[in-house]
């Protein structure tokens, strides 16, 4: 089904609209904490410790990524305070511009899923929806956009070692 879904000509200006909406929403949240300085996620790490997600019963649902934030990523809060904004801009930027849009779409889910891990809903699940079906799309999702012109230049063997790779995929 998905296959025939994106055979369809319409389906490389639905995803594009797609890709440009969530390429937006993730470039605009990166730019104001980039642009605005000061982004310390010290207290978001600390509530998602304090707080963590609880199910009916009343005990954590995730305790495994509790124990992952309170004991790896609280220690390297100056690396996170500098990797998410910087993800979530140019995560943003690849999605708009349709360059390796499938590795954007990946490490924006990425993104999502730890956001919602900590608690914080938000506009996560609405992303993960759309970056799923970006990342389910593959090249197709890219194709009006640089993706495109990346993909010839690795069918002409401009990155050489890249499409070596590829040609043994194709084979096996």
């Amino acid at each position: 089904m998905i296959k025939k879904l994106l055979e369809h000509k319409m389906s490389e200006y639905v995803l594009l609209f797609l890709r440009v909406y969530l390429g937006i929403g993730w470039f605009t949240s990166g730019l104001g904490k980039v642009m605005g300085g000061g982004f310390d996620a010290s207290g978001f790490l600390q509530n998602a410790v304090q707080n963590p997600v609880v199910g009916p019963d009343g005990n954590p649902v995730y305790p495994w990524y509790t124990f992952l934030v309170e004991n790896v990523f609280l220690s390297m809060r100056p690396a996170i305070n500098v990797m998410i904004p910087w993800g979530e801009l140019l995560v943003g930027l690849a999605l708009i511009v349709g360059g390796f849009t499938a590795y954007a779409a990946f490490f924006g889910l990425l993104m999502n899923f730890s956001f919602l891990f900590a608690g914080t809903v938000s506009v996560n699940p609405l992303y993960i929806l759309i970056g799923a079906a970006i990342l389910a799309a593959g090249y197709k999702a890219g194709s009006l956009g640089l993706d495109r012109f990346i993909r010839l230049a690795m069918d002409k063997g401009t990155f050489r070692s890249l499409n070596d790779r590829r040609q043994e995929r194709k084979t096996a």
